[in-house]
């Protein structure tokens, strides 16, 4: 499946109106980008992602479609892949279904992540027919459960990362894996401006239990994650400046030993299609 080197994830698709999310995601096309990401917010999404999926694949005929990711808690296995395999067989070909474990402040009957993954994993095998390895992907950020996704998936698709991150997940994954980073863009040109609107992004994750550990893990300190978080941290979790500096940011992604990145731009509601900023980065990654 092929993905590109730079995609978008926007929570416009699940969250934005239908027929634009058709328009932009022909667009998106059009401007060259390899891969859409249905993006997701913490505590869920008000649509069933495949048939989301299924529009946008419907609205264009190269580019992938990603979800980012499924809640293994909202869909039991097996109709998963029965809504996969529903689709037209051209369709299922560009459809990576992402999957993630979601957080224990969302899901009352939440337990010790890998091993629900893991058992969720063997019933989407077990589904008749089986919902391939080869067309998911599994939203990681540990060590442990970046293992399992390279044994039993495509690979990774993380998000709210920094490049240093990055560059463990790809040690951790080895070189046949796919790792896929979700990198979230401010479109204004200097700090001061840029981390307010950076800022009211990160808050509901600062929230989540899964991400604290995964900053803390990375070497930030508890002080970087109190008061809507430290210059450090939202400095290394977005990028902001001028199209051609934030395309040599995301490079530094790839030679971190991303082979895909999701580009999420901050915009002033989940439902916004940031079209003039993905233009404007189009144009620069050309």
């Amino acid at each position: 499946m092929d993905l590109g080197a730079i995609g978008v994830w926007s929570t416009a698709f699940t969250h934005g109106d239908r027929a634009e999310a058709k328009e932009a995601a022909a667009e998106l096309e059009a401007l060259g980008y390899g891969s859409l990401w249905l993006g997701g917010t913490p505590g869920g999404n008000p649509r069933g992602d495949l048939a989301t999926a299924a529009e946008l694949l419907g609205a264009t005929g190269r580019v992938t479609v990603a979800t980012g990711c499924v809640s293994i808690w909202d869909q039991p296995a097996e109709l998963l892949a029965a809504a996969y395999h529903a689709l037209p067989e051209r369709q299922r070909r560009r459809l990576l279904v992402g999957l993630a474990v979601s957080h224990a402040e969302f899901v009352d009957r939440y337990r010790d992540p890998r091993t629900a993954l893991a058992s969720y994993l063997d019933a989407l095998d077990r589904a008749v027919p089986a919902l391939p390895p080869a067309a998911r992907i599994v939203g990681a950020h540990g060590p442990g459960m970046t293992r399992l996704a390279a044994a039993r998936s495509l690979g990774v698709h993380s998000h709210l990362v920094d490049v240093t991150h990055t560059a463990r997940a790809r040690a951790a994954l080895g070189r046949t894996s796919l790792l896929a980073v979700e990198v979230t863009v401010v479109p204004h040109h200097d700090a001061r401006t840029a981390r307010p609107h950076a800022r009211r992004l990160l808050a509901p994750f600062l929230k989540l239990a899964n991400y604290r550990r995964a900053w803390l893990r990375r070497g930030f300190a508890q002080e970087d994650l109190a008061d809507g978080g430290s210059d450090r941290l939202v400095d290394a979790l977005f990028l902001y400046g001028k199209p051609d500096e934030i395309a040599q940011r995301l490079a530094a992604y790839r030679r971190a030993g991303a082979d895909h990145i999701a580009v999420q731009v901050v915009t002033a509601g989940r439902g916004l299609f940031a079209r003039t900023a993905w233009r404007d980065l189009a144009a620069v990654f050309r």
